[in-house]
């Protein structure tokens, strides 16, 4: 089942062309890995699919629904948005980050949000006595995954991350990309995952997205990518 399509979205900043002519389908339960460089046009692309951006031209469809007509609180409330800087709020515990969106939702029994904190702690690898914690006590690593279970927690069906381990040290980033992949295939969540890093582009992605002036310069699984790049941009991108 498809769950998110572009039909021929363009977008600009003035006179800057961010998005040309721009067409994607993504399915249900896939992982993309979107890669190319500053400016290409991929958070643009990403927001998009939650309506922080709607296009000048063209279609965004989430579940064959056109997100430029759509009501935006539903529709943020079935998708996940994890960013490089977490975007905790520093006043709340970890268990009120994490449940923050169940509560503005109208869910208020305080046991039923404790048990789902804890149950959500334990997924994304964090013991559970995290939960009395503040951000500030929490390593950068623990900070994204308090931020990853705060995306989990409004029941996503798509989870959108823009760049979310590039501040991480390599041992961490390492064990947090371990830590999606095990998480995508539990879960079967649609995944699209923006990374300036082609190692972890080719490690995570079933399909890989190499962008280039705001259009695609290639799509294909990593094996593809590797073995079969496009033009002198993507070969250059693939030769680490």
């Amino acid at each position: 089942m498809e769950m998110i399509r572009f039909e021929h979205v363009n977008k600009s900043f003035g006179a800057e062309k961010v998005l040309v002519d721009f067409s994607l389908h993504i399915e249900e339960g896939e992982f993309l890995t979107v890669i190319g460089r500053s400016g290409c046009g991929k958070t643009t692309m990403l927001r998009m699919i939650n309506g922080l951006q709607i296009p000048d031209s063209g279609k965004v469809l989430v579940e064959g629904q056109d997100v430029a007509k759509a009501d935006l609180i539903a529709l943020r409330r079935r998708i996940g948005y994890v960013i490089q800087n977490k975007g905790l709020f520093p006043h709340m515990t970890v268990e009120e980050n994490i449940t923050y969106v169940p509560v503005i939702s109208g869910k208020k029994d305080k046991q039923e949000n404790r048990k789902l904190a804890l149950r959500l702690l334990q997924t994304v690898g964090l013991a559970q006595e995290m939960a009395d914690r503040y951000p500030a006590e929490l390593s950068g690593g623990q900070q994204q995954r308090v931020g990853i279970a705060r995306a989990l927690a409004a029941d996503a069906k798509i989870l959108l991350m823009d760049e979310p381990f590039g501040a991480l040290d390599e041992i961490t980033k390492r064990a947090m990309q371990d830590e999606m992949l095990s998480l995508q295939k539990k879960l079967h969540m649609t995944i699209v995952f923006i990374t300036h890093d082609i190692r972890e582009a080719m490690k995570l992605g079933d399909r890989v997205l190499v962008m280039e002036k705001g259009r695609i310069a290639q799509i294909g699984t990593p094996q593809e990518i590797r073995e079969y790049p496009a033009d002198d941009f993507v070969r250059e991108l693939t030769q680490w």
